[in-house]
């Protein structure tokens, strides 16, 4: 079940929009700042090798805690993963918890392979992952942590799309929605799957 949470939450992000946006330049890129919340909702699919899956997300970052619902078009939540200071679980439908020490690992856990989670936000924001090697491309794509992000800008220059690509894996966002508020948080919270 955590694998089709995976697999739809890749391939919703192969979905493309159909609003006027603008390429990313690469001196849109910036380096990492602290951001007290960002919200976000959308579509997103990955596509592995030729077989893609989809799904809707809902995303929050407050605290300290980034959650990331996905759900069925038509509403379902097929799981939830989480990230806080104590690491990253993940969540099926049925209720079984999945942990990790970070999103790489519980990725590799669970999949085979590694998503890029801890820097989805970084990029969505059009920001390079601090510490981590970067290199700007002549077409405004970004080169991280074996990945090249591309993005598109709504008119209010929030993004419109995320895409991911490494050679193995593509993997879209596409926002519907979103908002952030920069700030560090004001205090750290705990992803709720935890418990208390």
């Amino acid at each position: 079940m955590l694998k089709k949470i995976c697999y739809l939450f890749s391939g919703s992000l192969l979905l493309a929009a159909c609003t006027a946006t603008k390429p990313h330049a690469p001196s849109d890129w910036r380096a990492q700042q602290d951001w007290k919340t960002f919200e976000a909702s959308g579509r997103l699919g990955v596509q592995i090798k030729g077989k893609g899956s989809y799904a809707n997300f809902d995303w929050t970052r407050e605290n300290g805690v980034e959650t990331i619902d996905v759900n069925t078009p038509i509403g379902t939540t097929v799981g939830q993963l989480c990230q806080d200071a104590e690491g990253v679980l993940a969540v099926d439908a049925k209720g079984k918890t999945y942990r990790a020490d970070t999103p790489a690992e519980l990725a590799r856990q669970l999949l085979g392979y590694e998503l890029p989670l801890q820097h989805l936000a970084v990029w969505a924001n059009g920001e390079w992952a601090k510490d981590v090697a970067h290199e700007l491309l002549p077409d405004g794509a970004l080169k991280q942590s074996g990945w090249t992000i591309r993005r598109t800008l709504r008119e209010d220059g929030l993004p419109h799309t995320l895409l991911l690509e490494n050679g193995e894996m593509t993997v879209r966002l596409v926002f519907s929605e979103s908002r952030r508020e920069a700030g560090l948080p004001e205090t750290q919270g705990r992803c709720e799957a935890r418990g208390n």
